[in-house]
């Protein structure tokens, strides 16, 4: 079968970059709305007045509770880092998920796509080869088969 390189779409299409994902939601849904994000600024000053508070009491203090609280620091810190370890844990955990769902379903999917869009190019390039360019020569040979009737017989008036 004989393709053609060069075949082109006359019809228009959005690239899909270009269109904006829209979200569909059934008559009467509630539509959430976005979470604000004015508790999560408090917390962070309200935890950075905590911070500045303790630093400045830790240096009023004597040096006999420094100690005291450089040892409840430290425990803080192992404590942050056991969260920061379970926290890296569940990220690897779904960055697998993620990359089973890319290799047994998305991929299948790109590759039965792509399959289609090539049966679809041999499909177009059969039709323009079999039907398509025989009935445009028919049309060719009729109309100058008309003008040639017409300049042998031209028509009375």
């Amino acid at each position: 079968m004989d393709q053609k390189q060069n075949i082109s779409n006359p019809i228009p299409e959005a690239s899909p970059v270009s269109v904006a994902p829209r979200l569909l939601l059934p008559a009467g849904a509630p539509v959430k709305k976005k979470a604000s994000t004015l508790p999560i600024i408090l917390g962070g000053v309200g935890l950075l007045v905590v911070v500045v508070g303790f630093i400045v009491l830790l240096m009023l203090t004597g040096s006999e509770s420094v100690g005291k609280i450089r040892d409840i620091f430290i425990i803080f810190m192992a404590l942050e880092s056991l969260v920061i370890g379970v926290v890296l844990v569940v990220l690897i955990t779904q960055l697998a998920v993620l990359i089973n769902l890319i290799q047994n379903e998305i991929k299948p999917i790109l590759q039965a796509t792509n399959e289609t869009m090539h049966m679809l190019k041999g499909t177009t390039a059969f039709v323009s080869d079999h039907v398509a360019e025989p009935v445009i020569k028919m049309n060719e040979y009729l109309a100058g088969l008309t003008k040639l009737i017409e300049v042998l017989f031209p028509p009375r008036k």
